[in-house]
Formats: structure tokens, sequence, C-alpha cells
């Protein structure tokens, strides 16, 4: 019989098991006894005689009754003695030591009231495990008996391993088709066996995924029992893989136990099979074996599945910093391109602004006559638009300003007592002849008038004035690519480039989710997120000036350089309230009406009989002193009627 090795973990204590020495190899059975389902040409390690004589005595021989054995062991005892007694004359003596130094140790059959499970495992050179298990159910068969196997663990932090058991089958002594019935738990499956009468049960089924490569060998790992229903007395494992194994170990118990199994040997002296033996496995414990092969013997392909994590999800690998770079050269690109166009405003301001820092005025009119003549004939409301490329409410103040100072229109600041709010009333005038109206500053007087003479600045929030108010700032844009000064209307453009932003970002979005969950190159789909947002956040900056308003735009800038520092005296006495009146609404747009607006009250004061404005008139009590006041409240405060439309609540 072949020798076992140590006894080892967590079995029945040495003393309580039946140990024996070494006898003779028991017979062979008949073929018939240790069948097993043809898979292919047998193997040829060793005789036939000797692999078959082997299996018969592990796999069908194995002792049940107790009784029995014990008279073989005593009898064989006895024989081997018996030579040498006769040489001497005497008896031998007892060996006072219970266990020889070599030893077999017997394995336990459960008795009459047990379960004992034989397991047979041959791989093939495909890496497959073709499994037969014989589970004998002394003193009768549970109603259900449940198998339990381990088919997903932990691999590393990408992935689960992943052990594919498959081809179950179930069928009793005589041939006859037992019921099973599977539950997968996702790491485990159950195999649910319903023997009946049966007191033996023959299980069969491959499983794929057990091979691993370690160093230069391969090595089968695999918990052989995940767990039985039932207490089950004993369970034996023999694997057969054609070679001799080069190294094994095992551990049972309860989950995550280190603890050795009973026994394990490599099946005697030529040490062909891998052999393992556990005793006493309650409900739930485990079995688990590992078998070292040399390299070639099986594939060392382990069954991988990718397993999600934060981590895993955003790899950086090679591809995808390919990837995330290509993205960052296409913005960076983009930036490139963008300086350069956006610097043609740099260039002409460099070369152009001197043409218009000078005092906007030309002869006419008659002799010793001023004509105001800003810069490229631009209105208030065009200069805000082209310098900002916003048709925003400084722009609308500034022009209803202008239209008052032209003569279009009158403000006329109303009575008030002590602290109560200060109203104006805008009457509305025929207008000069010669001073031909913009589109959108005819639009403008149509929205703030509409079939009116006269409106309160209080009474325009509840006009239709704020819904007309959207058609002149698409007519102010309008006017900026009739002009050529821009290619496209601004908001336009920057709507669309907005729009593209944010889509491209919510599909950044998705994209890294999609990838997150299905692969590792998540981190691709966050560059595309940061390009979404870099195109969200230069949409404002993407409408370019043409050559022709970056011109335009560089005589505004030396205008506004002008007014910010020139004085009354640039201009003659007799014509300063005429011409202060006219840079005042561009004072407006370049944030110095307080200056403009003190230097045309002392000049009105120097010019003027009366205390008023021809386009601004005050109360009763007012004197021209206070006009710096007055003109400052109305700007505020038209341009908080403005804002608090719905058109101008979120500026394009």
């Amino acid at each position: 019989m072949a020798v076992w090795g140590d006894v080892r973990g967590s079995g029945t204590p040495s003393s309580a098991r039946r140990v024996r020495p070494a006898a003779p190899p028991a017979p062979a059975r008949p073929a018939a006894q240790v069948a097993r389902p043809a898979r292919g040409p047998a193997r040829t390690t060793g005789t036939t005689g000797e692999r078959i004589g082997f299996h018969a005595m592990w796999w069908v021989g194995l002792p049940r009754r107790r009784a029995a054995v014990a008279a073989a062991v005593v009898l064989s005892a006895a024989l081997s003695a018996a030579p040498a007694a006769a040489g001497t004359g005497q008896v031998p003596a007892a060996d006072p030591s219970p266990t020889p130094e070599t030893h077999s140790t017997l394995p336990g059959d459960g008795g009459d009231d047990g379960i004992a499970n034989a397991v047979l495992i041959e791989l093939d050179d495909r890496g497959v495990l073709h499994v037969q298990e014989t589970l004998t159910f002394g003193g009768g068969a549970p109603d259900t008996f449940t198998r339990t196997f381990t088919v997903r663990e932990p691999y590393d932090t990408a992935h689960d391993r992943v052990y594919e058991v498959s081809a179950i089958t179930a069928r009793d002594p005589d041939g006859a088709e037992v019921a099973t019935s599977t539950a997968d738990h996702g790491a485990t499956l159950d195999v649910g066996i319903t023997p009946g009468d049966a007191t033996t049960v023959l299980l069969e089924y491959e499983v794929r995924g057990a091979m691993d490569t370690v160093g230069s060998s391969v090595e089968l790992d695999w918990d052989v029992v995940a767990g039985y229903s039932a207490p089950v007395a004993e369970t034996t494992v023999v694997v057969d893989a054609g070679v001799p194994p080069q190294a094994l170990s095992c551990t049972a118990g309860a989950p995550r136990s280190s603890l050795y199994c009973t026994s394990s040997d490599m099946g005697g002296h030529q040490a062909l099979l891998a052999r393992f033996l556990q005793n006493d496995m309650a409900v739930g414990d485990r079995l688990g074996i590992v078998v070292g092969y040399p390299a070639g013997t099986a594939p060392g392909d382990p069954v991988l599945d990718r397993t999600w994590s934060l981590t895993s999800a955003f790899a950086i690998t090679p591809a995808t910093t390919a990837v995330f770079g290509l993205v960052l050269a296409v913005l960076i690109g983009g930036l490139i391109a963008l300086i350069r166009i956006r610097g043609r405003d740099e260039r002409a301001l460099r070369t152009q602004a001197t043409f218009g820092d000078s005092a906007p005025l030309t002869p006419g009119g008659g002799p010793g006559a001023l004509r105001f003549r800003p810069p490229d004939g631009v209105h208030p409301g065009q200069i805000g638009t082209l310098i900002d490329e916003q048709a925003d409410v400084v722009d609308i103040t500034a022009t209803v300003v202008d239209l008052a100072v032209r003569g279009h229109l009158t403000i006329r600041e109303l009575p008030h007592a002590g602290y109560s709010a200060i109203d104006w009333r805008l009457d509305k005038c025929p207008g000069p002849v010669d001073d031909e109206l913009l589109p959108y500053e005819r639009m403008l007087l149509d929205a703030l008038f509409h079939s009116w003479h006269q409106v309160k600045l209080s009474e325009l929030g509840r006009s239709d004035f704020p819904t007309r108010l959207s058609e002149v700032r698409d007519e102010l844009y309008r006017d900026m690519v009739r002009l050529k000064w821009f290619a496209n209307r601004p908001n336009v453009e920057r709507n669309r480039w907005a729009s593209a932003g944010i889509a491209l970002t919510v599909a950044g979005v998705v994209l890294t989710v999609v990838l997150a969950v299905f692969t590792q190159a998540a981190f691709t789909g966050l560059a595309v997120v940061i390009a979404g947002a870099a195109v969200t956040v230069g949409a404002q900056y993407v409408p370019a000036k043409t050559r022709q308003g970056s011109v335009v735009f560089a005589h505004t800038l030396g205008f506004r350089a002008y007014l910010l520092g020139a004085d009354a005296e640039h201009v003659p006495q007799g014509h300063r309230v005429h011409l202060f009146s006219r840079y005042l609404p561009y004072a407006i747009i370049f944030d110095n009406v307080d200056r403009w607006a003190a230097i045309l009250s002392t000049a009105g004061r120097d010019e003027l009989d009366e205390h008023s404005l021809p386009w601004y008139v005050g109360p009763d009590d007012w004197r021209l002193e206070d006009f710096t006041d007055s003109i400052t409240a109305f700007t505020l405060t038209l341009t908080g009627v403005i804002s608090n439309t719905r058109q101008f609540r979120a500026l394009d």
C-alpha cells in the first residue's frame, strides 16, 4: 500500500488514528471497479498495472469496515514477524511506540452513519479539470445534499479570478440519473443533489481556470470543497496530471483558515499523484489544494474578469496617456490660434490708436463753428458693443442719453420732496432733420415711447419696453456685422461655441462614466471633459474682430484716452455746452461720467442764462450745480430698470 506522509492539520488527534506498518501492495481490482470516462489517450507515466493498481487501492479500495481492516493489519503484522521468530525461537516483543517513525495513516471512513467524499481530478493538457466525486451516504442519504464550489475570488486590484464549473451530472451506481439543481451566488456556486434512495452518488463536472503560472512552473490552485450542507467524515482528493507533481500544499477548515489539511502526499515512492485527506469537515468548511507541476504540463492562464475600482478605471497607461496628450495638443493649438487672432487688436492698437487720441472736432456750420465728429463716426452704443463684444445695459443707457443730447428726446427730472424717490419723464421730440437715426436707435425710441409721447422712467418696467429691448440688442449685433467689424454676430458666435463646449463636456462626462464601468480607459474621458470645459470658458473670447474692426477698436481706445485726459480748455467758449454734451454719452461708456458731467455743469453756468440744459430739465428749485448728481442718478436708475428686464438678466 502507498505510504502516507506526516499527519498534520485539523484532523483527529494522532492517538485516535489507526496506524499500521507498511504492507505489500494490495492486488489491483478489475478495471470495471475503477472505471473513469474516457478523455482521450491514456497517460503513460508508470506502468499501466501500477497506476490502475494504485487507483484501485486509493479510490475503490478505501476500507469501509474497521474490523476487517484491523484483522488484515494484525494478520499482515503476524506474517511479517513469523520468520524472525522462527529463526530465534523467541516470540518478538511488542514495539512500545504506538506510531512507527515511518507509518501509513488509514483514512477514516466515517462509519456507517457518516458521509464520505472521494474526489478524483484529472488534469488534461488544455488545463481543464475533469472531476469525479463519489459521495457515500452512510446511514441513509439526506433529502438534499449541497456541494458548494468557489467560482470567483479576488485576483488583483483590477481582476477577479473565475473558476468555470460546467457539465455537471450526477448518477447512482446503476447509472440512473440523479436530480441536481444549481444556485449561483456570485462568488460561489451551490449544487444541490437529491439522491433519493441511492446511498452512493457519482458527481461529475469540469473546471476551467484553476491553472496559473508561478515562476517557471504551473500551479493548480483551487478550493475543491467550498462547503458542505452536512458534516462529512472524510474527504479524499487525488489529482492526476500525467506527470509527477513537484510540490503540493493544502488548507482546510473555516473560510480564511490557514490550517493544513489532515494529510497530503505524492502517491508513494513513485510520487506520481497528489493526494489529500481531510477528516471531519463541518458544515461550511472548505478544503483548498495547491499542486505544482513542470512548465508545459498545461496552460497556466487563469480566467480573469475585470472588476471595477476607481483606481483601475482611471488607470494611467501608455494608451490613455497618448490620447490625453493628443487632446492637450489640440487644446494648445487652438489656444495659439485664438491668441494669434485676438492679437490682431493688440497689433492695431500699436499702430492706429494715435489716430483717435485727439479732439473729435471739425469745422462746420458757419464761421468759427465746430462740429463733433467721433472717430469713424461711431455712436456710443456701437462703441460699447465693439469694446466688450456685448450689447449690454450700459450701451442702452448711453444710447438713451445720446438721443437726448442729439435732440430726439428730453429728460425731465420730476419734482420730489425730501427723501422720496426721484423719477424722470422722457418727452419725445421730432429731432433734427439732418440727424439720421441708425436702425437700433429708431427701435430704441419705439421701445421707449411706443404710441405715446411721454413716459416715466418708473413706468418702463410695467410697459412692453422689456420685450422690445431684445430686438434692440439683436439689431446692435447685426450692426456689428453690417459695419464689417465682426465676421459673425458676436452673441451668436459666443453662444455657438459655449453650446458646443457644454455638449462636449456632457459627452465627456458620459464617456468617462461608460469607460469607467466597462474599461480601464476612463482617463481618456477626462481629457474630453477638460476639452469641453476649456471650450466653454473660452467661448467668450472666440468672437474676433475683423481687421477693419480692430482698426476701429484702436481708434476708439485712442478716443477714450483723449476723454480721460482732456479738459475744457481745448474747446472755445460758446461751443462747450453743445460739444461737452456730445462727449457725455461716450463718457458713460468709458466710465468717466462724473468728470464730464462736472465739466458740462461748469460750462453751462458760463454759457447759459437758464438753470437747465437743452436736453435735461430739472424741477423749479433745480440748478446746474445739481446736474452731476442728477445725471449720475438718472444713469444708475435707468441701468437698474434695464437690468431688471428678463432680456438683460443673463447677458449673452
